[in-house]
């Protein structure tokens, strides 16, 4: 039980990286994503993509690689009235927080997840929630992850532990961190088969990869790739 791991996988870059993260320390690490009727749901299309080119990308992360779980989490779009819900223009609300923030998703998504690995036996959740590049959503917070913890320990009876390896960083540092566990291959994967563009937009390629080039999702994604192009000259990339 000690040494696996679920990973929350949307098959965009920070969940991608979180996923070779996990793949580096633990020896059994299965992967979760959610439809939740989101807007840019091509990526549920990427996730298999992701999965099949880090197979052949490392036989070793291929060994380690168990099974892919699919919740259908279409509640939220029902409760829900957002950017990532509907078709609708993307614009900060009365409070200043971007209406793609989906109130309640990753508080979902880890409670669901803590289900899961209740019933396989998996103490390690992963996310890949940032406190640094996270447009201000709540459920992103630090506090917030550390107070779920308890509260899924206490209501699950287990001792489940959620690793948010990309909390402090933003995205020129999470550009590295791919750099470093995977080498210029797992970043060139990253670029050409991840999908993080809030419009679902796969028609557009970019240094940094696809998508419309204008969204906060993309427009955060290009911004760290280059500082951290800037930052390391030499990465060869």
């Amino acid at each position: 039980m000690n040494n696996k791991a679920i990973v929350l996988f949307s098959g965009g870059q920070d969940s991608t990286t979180c996923l070779a993260w996990a793949l580096e320390r633990f020896d059994q690490v299965e992967t979760l994503g959610f439809d939740y009727r989101q807007r840019h749901a091509i990526e549920l299309e990427q996730r298999n993509v992701v999965i099949a080119q880090m197979r052949a990308l490392s036989p070793a992360w291929s060994v380690r690689l168990g099974e892919d779980h699919l919740l259908d989490l279409g509640v939220l779009s029902q409760v829900s009235d957002t950017a990532l819900t509907r078709d609708v223009e993307i614009i900060a609300n009365a409070q200043g927080l971007p209406n793609t923030f989906v109130p309640g998703r990753n508080l979902l998504f880890l409670t669901f997840a803590a289900a899961l690995a209740w019933r396989r036996g998996v103490k390690h959740i992963v996310g890949g929630m940032c406190e640094t590049d996270f447009s201000g959503y709540p459920d992103c917070r630090d506090d917030t992850i550390k107070a779920l913890q308890a509260t899924l320990n206490l209501g699950m009876d287990q001792r489940f532990v959620l690793h948010t390896p990309l909390m402090w960083l933003d995205k020129a540092a999470t550009w590295q961190l791919s750099a470093e566990i995977g080498g210029g291959a797992f970043v060139d994967l990253i670029r050409e088969h991840s999908h993080t563009c809030y419009h679902g937009d796969r028609t557009q390629r970019h240094g940094w990869g696809y998508g419309c080039g204008t969204c906060p999702a993309c427009e955060l994604r290009a911004r760290g790739w280059e500082q951290w192009r800037l930052a390391v000259p030499a990465a060869g990339i």
